[in-house]
């Protein structure tokens, strides 16, 4: 005996049958019992969700041999012939491969006859918006004034290439996509009247693969029961996939969060042996941001994600690192098709979470006040402090060594000097470079910064600034900050400008006076402008 495949032996066969979509059966429903129904139909949406099954049920309705009604009785021969595909008043058309106008006129002439066994003549064309445009004009008067025991039933997943002339002669319903939990609550219906084990999971994750499409859902239910042998796993549906399981993005955002590199590239790599789609990596941890961030701004927001610990991550993260990483992971999946590979896009993407901080976030201490991340080298690195035992999930990073002797500064040279020894990077860095030193106050460091950079100067980053200043002298210590009003105070910005410049003079003045360069000045040469460089700028 042949096998019958799910997605048609679960086609459904009556309006109660159907799987969402009930804006479409509640009006087509009521058009059936008032007697008012319109001679040409178009039903829109993409593939999978119903839409040449909902032509079939009206077809149904119109000459079930019990009588028009939302409710064909689904028994005679009418309904079973139309089921079967071989009822000769239901004239399915495809119109990817009868695109011609000659297919439209032999259509338009047959139009004419009255139905061979029904009260309904009822002309269904999928793909509609496939038809030339000469079709479309031959089809124009007759679908505007067809013969009264003709109805048109038209579908299409592009209708916006439809002419407009079509679309205003017919009533246009759209179908929508059906949501996961739609999808994998009719595939539990179908297994358990298959007899087939599976478990929740399993189904979850081929809800989500189907992506609003119940037909592609029950395809890939089909594929899924041949490759588990007849029962549903979850982890042999992953690798059957090729999907990553919500505890590798819990791994993932554990990562980010705890701003450790190192983890995170572990994990990448665990996640590369199963040859995943690094886009819908991407689209994954997009939606655990999308639940993180409604669990924080949204009041008694239930989180659909089981595993995924959306409530500690939402308690754990800022809600503007929590904004920054879902555009980075939007913007990571849109540009991985221009990255030198999939697996080096998707890197990029996780490490620029890394790399960025929205300047003037509140956040934990773990998250913000951490220093960049370094990932192992051959290189050689300095040695780092122990870390520091904290009461968190998470560890915090290691802190700047503390320098041998290093006391508050009493002078800008003294400023500098200590300036010059940090590690500072980021909007820390930028802090350090552009202040300069007006007073200590015991403690108290009194620093001046640029008017037109003070609005800047958030809370939050000035705590950063002390803090980090505290951990590298190892003493407590508090920064205020003043409006630079000495246009001449010297920052370490402005010295470093000022060494650059006299390199450059000086590189400049070298390569003028060499006897080589004059000589062929001398024959007419010509030195470009700006082309000049010292070599340790290149």
């Amino acid at each position: 005996m042949s096998y019958l495949v799910l997605a048609r032996k679960w086609r459904p066969k009556r309006f109660a049958e159907l799987v969402g979509q009930q804006h479409v059966v509640r009006a087509l429903s009521h058009a059936l019992e008032t007697g008012r129904v319109h001679h040409a139909f178009l039903f829109t949406g993409t593939r999978g969700v119903g839409k040449t099954t909902i032509a079939r049920i009206f077809a149904k309705s119109l000459n079930c041999e019990s009588g028009t009604s939302k409710d064909p009785c689904g028994v005679c021969g009418t309904c079973t012939d139309i089921d079967n595909g071989r009822y000769p008043d239901l004239i399915e058309i495809d119109a990817a491969s009868h695109t011609g106008v000659d297919n439209i006129r032999d259509l338009i002439d047959n139009a004419q006859y009255m139905p061979s066994r029904g009260r309904t003549k009822v002309y269904l064309i999928d793909e509609v918006h496939m038809l030339s445009k000469p079709a479309f004009n031959a089809m124009l008067k007759t679908l505007e004034e067809p013969p009264e025991h003709v109805k048109f039933l038209l579908a299409t997943t592009d209708p916006e290439k439809l002419p407009v002339t079509v679309l205003s002669r017919c009533l246009q319903f759209n179908l929508r996509r059906l949501e996961p939990e739609q999808i994998s609550g009719q595939m539990e219906h179908i297994l358990v009247a298959e007899g087939i084990g599976f478990d929740t999971e399993s189904l979850t994750l081929l809800a989500d693969a189907a992506d609003g499409s119940l037909r592609d859902g029950l395809s890939l239910l089909d594929q899924a029961i041949a490759y588990t042998g007849g029962s549903l796993q979850a982890e042999l549906v992953q690798s059957m996939l090729g999907t990553v399981d919500r505890s590798q993005i819990e791994q993932l955002l554990g990562a980010l969060a705890a701003r450790d590199g190192e983890a995170l590239m572990a994990t990448i790599e665990q996640l590369a042996s199963f040859a995943p789609d690094f886009e819908q990596v991407l689209d994954r941890l997009a939606q655990a941001l999308h639940e993180i961030q409604l669990t924080q701004l949204v009041p008694n927001y239930r989180p659909s994600l089981q595993r995924v610990l959306v409530k500690a991550f939402a308690k754990q993260l800022d809600a503007q690192l929590v904004q920054l990483w879902y555009q980075m992971a939007v913007i990571g999946r849109r540009d991985l098709h221009f990255a030198p590979g999939a697996r080096v896009g998707f890197e990029m993407a996780l490490l620029r979470m890394l790399a960025f901080v929205p300047v003037g976030a509140d956040a934990p201490d773990s998250v913000m006040r951490a220093p960049p991340p370094v990932l192992k080298s051959p290189a050689p690195r300095p040695v780092a402090a122990p870390r520091r035992e904290t009461a968190t999930p998470t560890p915090e990073s290691p802190p700047p060594a503390t320098m041998a002797a290093a006391t508050l500064p009493d002078s800008p040279e003294e400023w500098l000097q200590l300036l010059a020894r940090l590690t500072l990077k980021g909007p820390l860095g930028q802090i350090g470079a552009h202040s300069a030193f007006v007073a200590r106050n015991g403690s108290q460091l009194v620093l001046s910064y640029p008017a037109d950079l003070h609005d800047s100067l958030s809370p939050a980053l000035c705590e950063r600034f002390q803090s980090a200043l505290a951990d590298v002298l190892g003493s407590p210590v508090q920064i205020k900050f003043e409006k630079l009003a000495d246009a001449g105070a010297q920052t370490l910005h402005g010295r470093q400008t000022e060494s650059k410049l006299n390199r450059q003079n000086e590189a400049e003045a070298e390569f003028q006076n060499h006897p080589v360069v004059n000589a062929l000045l001398a024959e007419g040469a010509q030195i470009i402008p700006d082309s000049i460089r010292p070599l340790e700028l290149k």
